[in-house]
């Protein structure tokens, strides 16, 4: 049985949706509900249960009707919310970039909030195509706007759609500019929508920004630096090939081998369970092709070309490079050619970055997970996150990014190559001078968010004395320090195993950042330190897993 607010909300809603599918489909949710069917019930009651909240991601979620999904009701809401907020910064007249990927709805989305910033008096600058995140962010500089917009839900699942806002810096939005926009959004949704304002005076940006921007990523090769590579391309249906064809082109690389299967853009994401490349399966076909072609390196993008992923060789045989060896490799390539400024990482990726900057007399930064604060460090040289997000080139793009980030690997794989060396030779160097940092997560994901919130408490309440044999000290990151803001999250360090417990920021889940760090003697087998590293590994799981009771 619906309730009766219930199903006056789903009929207020219905009445005022634009778009028809959606409309529709809530029609068809209300008369299941009414003849009885129980997961209808259970869809509208979620669907109506609360605004999907409007935070430092901004918007993401599933598709479908109601404040609690993605569509053109709650994204009209955010952008109306968005204009307020910039009009009482006084920023009428200011440019917004408006840019969105190829998932289902994008274009839609975007659309909708041009014409909402237009009729608010701002100015637009509708993108005239699906383009990666990156390019996107790069054109708020490039355009001098005052913010920006990006319709896309990266690598989530495929009828998930999201809303990512910059600010006029080209950074994403923090504390408390996120409160500042949700609670203009609020007030927004508090009306009818037919009294938001549009207009379609606004201009379209396409081959400028792209030109840009390619022009921008192929300067970032050394002239003299090698470009003999074979390698292995694939965009997991996203949007990022076009892109990247023209920056290797530009950079003067030979083309990849790619993975035909999933290069065009494909809001079904048919080959891969989850877009995701650090999804078990989700880069099997590029590593297929990479044994075919004796290839160097095999990368991969995100949907939406923010993050890169890379496999090699390495112990014999092909596997991906976690997050934190390919944050290693390329801050390691700059280090060595004498590249200068503040090398950051976030406080859940290994500390070998720190190592590694104070070896070469540069300046090191931890930060609070996300983008939204690496891109913020003073003098940014390169900074990066476990999650595959790496900034390297901070003046024109200070996020996460993609397509420079593979700019750079196949300057760095080239390099190798030129020298008679391989990724594999290189992450052995690394480990033999400062250490082997061997990384790893556990993640939890939950249906019912309340054992996320339990799990947190119990293992404030009583944390863990020891971990994987060895004493450890807890530190509460909710009381926030010198170097760190305060976050929700909890922080063990031993003498060689260290573990961050956080909650996820964008998917239900419970995350621990597992690090073991052992120092390698000259006369010890490096081998040996490795297989010594992932014993304490797997006890710092197991471990780590009862302590959270999950």
């Amino acid at each position: 049985m619906i309730d009766a607010t219930l199903r006056a909300q789903a009929t207020a809603w219905r009445d005022q949706d634009p778009d028809v599918a959606t409309a529709a489909a809530l029609d068809d949710l209300l008369a299941r509900a009414d003849a009885g069917d129980g997961a209808a019930l259970a869809e509208l009651t979620s669907a109506f249960a609360g605004p999907l909240e409007f935070g430092t991601a901004g918007l993401r979620g599933p598709l479908g009707a109601g404040p609690a999904r993605m569509n053109r009701v709650v994204v009209s809401q955010a952008a109306a919310g968005l204009a307020a907020h910039l009009l009482s910064l006084g920023m009428a007249g200011g440019r917004v970039i408006v840019g969105y990927d190829a998932r289902y709805n994008s274009e839609v989305f975007a659309r909708d909030t041009a014409q909402i910033l237009a009729g608010a008096g701002l100015f637009p600058l509708l993108c005239s195509r699906p383009l990666p995140t990156p390019v996107v962010a790069f054109g708020i500089r490039h355009f001098d706007c005052v913010a920006g917009v990006v319709v896309t839900a990266s690598h989530n699942p495929p009828l998930d759609n999201g809303y990512k806002v910059y600010l006029g810096d080209g950074s994403q939005i923090v504390p408390p500019t996120d409160s500042q926009i949700a609670a203009r959004i609020a007030d927004v949704a508090s009306r009818p929508l037919a009294d938001i304002a549009r207009s379609e005076d606004y201009p379209l940006v396409g081959d400028e920004l792209v030109d840009a921007y390619v022009a921008r990523a192929a300067s970032l090769v050394p002239v003299e630096a090698p470009r003999d590579v074979t390698w292995v391309y694939t965009a997991m249906h996203g949007v990022g090939a076009a892109v990247v064809d023209q920056v290797v082109a530009a950079s003067g690389f030979g083309e990849p081998h790619r993975v035909a299967a999933q290069i065009q853009p494909d809001p079904a994401f048919p080959t891969v369970p989850f877009p995701n490349p650090e999804e078990p399966g989700a880069i099997d076909l590029a590593l297929a092709l990479a044994r075919e072609v004796d290839a160097d390196i095999a990368i991969a993008n995100d949907p939406d070309a923010d993050r890169c992923a890379a496999a090699a060789v390495v112990d014999g045989r092909w596997r991906m490079l976690s997050g934190d060896e390919l944050g290693a490799l390329l801050a390691d390539d700059l280090l060595r050619r004498g590249v200068r400024g503040t090398y950051a990482c976030s406080v859940v990726s290994s500390t070998l970055l720190a190592s590694m900057a104070a070896a070469h007399g540069q300046p090191f930064a931890s930060t609070l997970t996300g983008f939204k604060w690496i891109g913020r460090v003073p003098g940014l040289a390169f900074g990066y996150e476990e999650a595959i997000g790496y900034c390297t080139d901070a003046a024109a793009v200070p996020d996460k990014d993609g397509i420079t980030t593979l700019v750079r690997l196949l300057v760095l794989v080239a390099g190798l190559k030129a020298s008679g060396e391989t990724v594999a030779h290189r992450l052995d160097t690394i480990a033999r001078t400062y250490g082997v940092h061997l990384t790893s997560q556990l993640a939890f994901r939950v249906a019912d968010l309340t054992l996320i919130a339990a799990a947190m408490a119990r293992v404030r309440a009583t944390p863990p004395a020891q971990l994987a044999g060895e004493a450890v000290a807890a530190t509460d990151l909710a009381s926030g320090s010198p170097e760190l803001p305060a976050t929700d999250g909890m922080l063990f360090t031993g003498e060689s195993v260290r573990v961050v417990v956080r909650p996820s920021g964008t998917e239900p889940k419970l995350k621990c950042y597992l690090q073991v760090r052992l120092g390698v003697p000259e006369s010890q087998n490096l081998v040996a330190a490795r297989e010594h590293a992932a014993q304490l590994m797997e006890q710092a799981r197991a471990d780590m897993t009862e302590a959270l009771g999950l």
